[in-house]
């Protein structure tokens, strides 16, 4: 495997493959463009907007910085309870027409320090910058396909940061190291098994999230 020494990592031992497989994107994706591009601090309060599985990494690596509240925010409840699982302190379904005042309301109205992005479309990203604080930052997570509005008419006199990138996966040995004691269970992402001969049933299942309550399907030899 070419530059092999550049991108793989010995398991430590306790760490299962199946835990493992989710530090090649995921973990480190919701960490490092997440939490540490938005900058999280000991108290803050950070909502993350989209609690699918790279949410839902940022989500359990927050507290890492010592995020005090963490909200997730999307509009499949099952999502939601499955966040809770996953360290949120407090869940907001995003279809609710009072879903902001919801969460100024956990903040006591000033907003939240660190907005997460984790879906990757226009909407979500407007959410972001509606309910960050004046000083605070917006993370961008997911990779967007259509163009997004940046409203630096209102954007710019609040001091927001805006940060956005594609991972690096540098702190994958941290996180390995980590996951080996037990302090980030990696294995609770993965909610569906298949052997090779059902890869068909595998992507049907995966599409169907919403229906299935599928976050990562793993498929086994």
């Amino acid at each position: 495997m070419p530059y092999a020494e550049n991108s793989l990592h010995l398991l430590p031992a306790g760490v299962s493959d199946e835990q493992a497989v989710m530090l090649s994107d995921i973990l480190p994706t919701g960490f490092e463009i997440g939490v540490q591009y938005g900058r999280v601090k000991p108290g803050d309060a950070v909502a993350v907007v989209g609690a699918g599985p790279v949410g839902l990494a940022a989500i359990t690596t927050a507290g890492l910085y010592g995020a005090a509240t963490i909200v997730a925010v999307d509009l499949d409840a099952n999502r939601l309870e499955k966040a809770r699982e996953f360290g949120a302190t407090d869940t907001v379904l995003s279809g609710s027409s009072d879903w902001r005042e919801q969460v100024l309301a956990l903040t006591g109205g000033r907003g939240v320090d660190v907005a997460i992005e984790a879906v990757g479309v226009p909407g979500t990203f407007a959410m972001c910058t509606d309910i960050v604080r004046p000083g605070g930052s917006v993370a961008n997570v997911g990779v967007h396909g259509k163009p997004v509005e940046l409203h630096l008419e209102n954007l710019w006199i609040q001091n927001i940061n805006i940060s956005m990138g594609l991972v690096n996966t540098n702190t994958t040995p941290m996180l390995l190291k980590l996951v080996a004691q037990g302090k980030i269970r990696a294995e609770k992402f993965a909610t569906h098994h298949f052997g090779f001969d059902q890869f068909l049933d595998a992507y049907d299942t995966f599409s169907r999230a919403a229906e299935t309550k599928a976050l990562k399907v793993i498929l086994k030899s």
